[in-house]
């Protein structure tokens, strides 16, 4: 079947969106094997932005990323079973086994790592950005965030700092409204838009629903644009709902923290399910096979993990760097 550029964008969006959160739902499914022994943030419902970012960013970008940064990583071109074997711990991991889920890294593709402390990505990404500046070399630095992040005292130096520079920097928030179990309300003052709050420190800003793949895959693509032609730095902010606890592999709705009105409305915005039933007439064939694929390489990825070997003690010292 001869595809168009339409019918290809479709079916990468689709695929990316169900191996994003097949992945995270296998680890959520194995976490209670007690083999994965370091915390996981997942990002079940929040599949929409790193499946639009994964269709325009090049190899050449860097990115920088959060403690939830699982889908950032694999949108970036990250190993799959490289990142699962991190995750065990093992030798073969991303980061050899000593960083797991919150702290991966691939240099290959530019992505240039997470991080479990909240807002400390920031300013490496725009350090990254200042790099590119200065080399001539057209890259952009993605920085991916959530709402809890626009707290921290280095977020707004290193907007201040990107835009008075006009760095190639694209800061992508992923505002999913909770920071672990505190709503937004409890944390900023009532009626704030972040977006406006950030325009009047001087970048250009753009936000949209962060559940509908296309219209960010728009947005992300206005922003690449126009960075990429020196008339960066650029603020999206995406409305999204994480599914799953703040950290772990389970719902978490019986805490109360928030409403169970609220979860069934996120539910019904599923970026998944609303976006397959805008896939019409022969492509949804497509579908079972790209699925049938997808699931093939996660257990292949879980195998190769279970399979590789753990790093030797001596390994815990090297490329370690601390300063006296």
């Amino acid at each position: 079947m001869v595809y168009s550029l339409k019918d290809k964008l479709f079916l990468n969006l689709y695929k990316n969106m169900y191996r994003v959160r097949s992945v995270e739902a296998e680890i959520a499914k194995r976490y209670n094997q007690g083999k994965m022994r370091c915390p996981t943030h997942l990002s079940i419902g929040q599949e929409a932005v790193p499946a639009a970012f994964s269709q325009l960013a090049l190899q050449k970008d860097f990115v920088v990323s959060s403690h939830r940064g699982h889908a950032h990583y694999l949108a970036k071109g990250g190993n799959l079973k490289s990142m699962i074997a991190e995750i065990y711990g093992k030798k073969t991991g991303c980061s050899k086994g000593k960083g797991g889920s919150m702290h991966l890294i691939d240099l290959s593709v530019n992505f240039m790592g997470t991080s479990a402390i909240v807002g400390n990505s920031i300013p490496i990404g725009v350090g990254l950005g200042l790099s590119a500046k200065l080399n001539k070399s057209k890259q952009i630095s993605f920085i991916f965030f959530g709402d809890g992040a626009v707290e921290e005292g280095v977020f707004y130096e290193s907007i201040n700092f990107a835009t008075v520079k006009k760095l190639p920097v694209i800061f992508i928030c992923e505002n999913n409204f909770y920071s672990v179990y505190s709503p937004l309300s409890v944390r900023q003052p009532k009626g704030r838009s972040i977006s406006k709050m950030v325009e009047a420190i001087g970048p250009k800003v753009l936000s949209c629903d962060g559940n509908d793949v296309i219209k960010i895959h728009k947005t992300i693509n206005t922003a690449i644009s126009k960075t990429r032609n020196g008339e960066g730095p650029f603020f999206l902010e995406f409305f999204t709902y994480r599914w799953l606890e703040h950290c772990g592999p389970n719902y978490d709705n019986n805490l109360g923290y928030r409403a169970k009105e609220d979860f069934d409305k996120w539910k019904k915005k599923d970026p998944i399910n609303n976006f397959k039933k805008k896939i019409k007439g022969s492509l949804n064939k497509d579908l079972k096979s790209i699925e049938a694929e997808v699931n093939k390489e996660i257990i292949n990825a879980f195998n190769f993990a279970e399979k590789s070997p753990f790093p030797s003690v001596a390994e815990a010292y090297k490329g370690v760097y601390a300063q006296k």
